[in-house]
C-alpha cells in the first residue's frame, strides 16, 4: 500500500511543478509584454507628430518654391505686358476721361457689384490705390468692399434653400462654413474675419453663409475687418506698380533711400500676406477638428445612453 501512496504523491509533486511551469511561462509571456504594449503605444503619436512636421515643412518648401518659380515669371513676361497693354491705357482713360470725383464712384460702383456677380474686384482696389493713395484710396476700398459684401448676402436670403441643396455636392466646404455660424456673437465675428483673409474665394462665400445661422451683424463687421489688411496690401501693390511705371516709361529714376524703401516694404507685405494665410488655415483646421471632436463625443454620449437603457 506505500508504494501507490508514494507514487500517487511524485505524481502530485510533478502536476504540481509542470503547474507553476506553466504559470510562470504565462506571466513570462503575457504579464510582462504588457508594458512593453503600452511603449509601443506611446511612441505611435510621436512618430505621427514626427511625420506631420516632416510633412508641413516638405509642403512648406514646397510652396515657397513655387512662389519663388512664379514670381521670378511674372516679373520676366507678366510686368512688362501688364505696364504696355493694361497698366498705360488705364492711366491714360483715367486722366483723360474722368475727373477725380467721378472716377471715386465709378470704383466705389465696381467694387460693390463686382461681387454679385462673382467678379474678382483687385483690379479696382489696385486703382484705387494707384490713383488715390493710401488715405483716400482705403476710404473707396472699404465702402464699395462694405456694399459688396451686404448685397451678396441679401440677395442669398432670397435663394436660401437652392443655396443649400447646391452645398450637399460638396460636403466638406458645407462643413467649413457651418462653422461660421455656431457659437457666440464674437466667434461668428472672428470666423468671418479668419475667412476674409483665408485663401477660401470670400465671393462665394458672401451667398452661401444665408444657409448657417450667421447673424447680419458679426457677418458685416467680421467681413470689414477682415478685408482691412487685404486693402492695404491691394493699395500698396497698386503704389508700387504705378512707381515701376513711372520708372520705365516716364524717366523717373529712383533714389537709394526709394529704392531701399520699396524693398523692405515689399518684403514686408509678402511676409504679412504669408503669415496672415498661415494663420487662417491653422485656424480654420483647428475650428474643424474641434467640430469633429464634438461630433464624435456627442455620438459616443448618444451611444452610451443607448447602452443604458433597459431592454
Amino acid at each position: 500500500m506505500e508504494m501507490p501512496d508514494k507514487a500517487e504523491k511524485s505524481g502530485k509533486m510533478l502536476n504540481d511543478q509542470n503547474q507553476l511551469r506553466e504559470d510562470s511561462e504565462y506571466v513570462r509571456l503575457v504579464i510582462s509584454n504588457e508594458p512593453r504594449l503600452d511603449e509601443g503605444v506611446a511612441l505611435q503619436p510621436r512618430a505621427e507628430t514626427k511625420y506631420r512636421s516632416y510633412i508641413w515643412w516638405i509642403k512648406a518648401i514646397s510652396w515657397c518654391f513655387i512662389v519663388i518659380l512664379v514670381l521670378l515669371i511674372f516679373v520676366k513676361w507678366g510686368v512688362p505686358f501688364l505696364f504696355e497693354k493694361v497698366l498705360l491705357p488705364i492711366l491714360q482713360w483715367e486722366a483723360t476721361a474722368f475727373g477725380r470725383p467721378v472716377l471715386a464712384i465709378v470704383l466705389v460702383a465696381s467694387l460693390a457689384l463686382f461681387p454679385v456677380f462673382l467678379i474678382p474686384s483687385g483690379p479696382s482696389m489696385w486703382l484705387a490705390g494707384m490713383i488715390f493713395g493710401y488715405g483716400l484710396g482705403f476710404v473707396i476700398i472699404m465702402v464699395g468692399t462694405t456694399i459688396g459684401m451686404t448685397l451678396p448676402y441679401l440677395v442669398g436670403l432670397l435663394f436660401h434653400d437652392r443655396i443649400h441643396q447646391w452645398l450637399k455636392r460638396w460636403p466638406q466646404e458645407a462643413a467649413m462654413i457651418r462653422l461660421a455660424g455656431e457659437g457666440s456673437w464674437f466667434h461668428q465675428f472672428r470666423v468671418v474675419a479668419i475667412f476674409r483673409i483665408s485663401p477660401f474665394p470670400y465671393t462665394i462665400f458672401n451667398y452661401v453663409v444665408v444657409v448657417t445661422t450667421m447673424r447680419f451683424w458679426p457677418y458685416l463687421c467680421g467681413s470689414i475687418a477682415g478685408m482691412v489688411p487685404e486693402s492695404f496690401i491691394y493699395i500698396y501693390s497698386g503704389r508700387l506698380i504705378r512707381t515701376f511705371a513711372d520708372v520705365k516709361y516716364n524717366n523717373h529714376h529712383l533714389t537709394t533711400v526709394e529704392i531701399i524703401y520699396n524693398v523692405i516694404s515689399f518684403i514686408v507685405a509678402i511676409t504679412t500676406l504669408v503669415a496672415f494665410t498661415i494663420y487662417a488655415k491653422r485656424t480654420l483646421n483647428d475650428l474643424k477638428r474641434a467640430e469633429t471632436d464634438g461630433e464624435a463625443s456627442a455620438s459616443d454620449h448618444r451611444n452610451l445612453e443607448m447602452e443604458k437603457l433597459p431592454m
